[in-house]
């Protein structure tokens, strides 16, 4: 029988006032449970990839759980054959995800969400229930999109998302009459991404609940083109969540 590794891929904003305290704890507790991967904590939340056997990977969630702050974390999970981290890492940093613009941070209130089912639909369609245009905003870099993105997304030439207001600006006149669905790998960008979009007065954007892995996770590649980056060493995920890189 091949022994599969659990990957584990979650995030959670939540106010954190203690942040090298919690990552101290987490690593803690990761590396006695044999897991490795990389676990960032801010003042605004959490952020992890952490992969390995899956009574370890599962008791690790137990322990995130037990923490009242994260009882509502969300996950992702794939598998693989192969370990895709080298080691364990756990980092303080002044944003889970770095986007450097205030009003970002959704720690009071989410900008609104899409469904992957209704998003199929819509996809399928071309437009949303209302019959509005549909345009799908990819807000990853330029190395992630190259590996797959929706067919047909507007994709912007950026290398770091933090670029991604000035790179989105010519093209807002054009987007002002359609419903705009923003995506990302996880969902952890959109969240920011859409968030300030809206605060900044582009009310028609809407943000993917959980990203592309949660998109193959509820629906699989419809209306999808190649493979989804992920942060490891397994590369790229196809919509069955399958790795394009893994030992034998």
């Amino acid at each position: 029988m091949v022994r599969m590794l659990l990957n584990l891929a979650a995030y959670h904003f939540v106010r954190i006032d203690e942040p090298a305290a919690l990552a101290e704890t987490l690593h803690g507790r990761a590396a006695a449970l044999g897991l490795r991967g990389t676990i960032l904590v801010a003042g605004e939340g959490i952020n992890l990839f952490l992969a390995g056997d899956e009574p370890q990977v599962r008791s690790f969630l137990d322990t995130l759980r037990a923490d009242p702050r994260l009882g509502s974390i969300r996950v992702k999970e794939s598998w693989s054959r192969a370990q895709p981290f080298a080691r364990l890492k756990a980092k303080v940093k002044p944003e889970i995800i770095a986007f450097r613009r205030d009003g970002a941070s959704p720690l009071d209130a989410r900008a609104p969400t899409v469904a992957p089912r209704t998003l199929a639909r819509w996809i399928e369609r071309g437009a949303d229930d209302n019959g509005r245009q549909l345009v799908l905003l990819d807000t990853r870099n330029r190395e992630e999109v190259a590996h797959g993105t929706f067919a047909g997304a507007l994709a912007l030439p950026i290398d770091n998302f933090t670029e991604l207001p000035e790179a989105l600006a010519p093209h807002r006149e054009a987007l002002r009459d359609a419903t705009v669905v923003s995506f990302c790998t996880g969902g952890i960008r959109c969240e920011k991404a859409a968030l300030w979009l809206q605060g900044d007065g582009m009310d028609n954007v809407l943000q993917l609940d959980g990203g592309i892995l949660g998109y193959f996770e509820q629906v699989g590649g419809a209306g999808y083109e190649g493979r989804c980056f992920v942060f490891d060493e397994r590369v790229a995920l196809d919509p069955a969540l399958m790795p394009l890189v893994d030992a034998p």
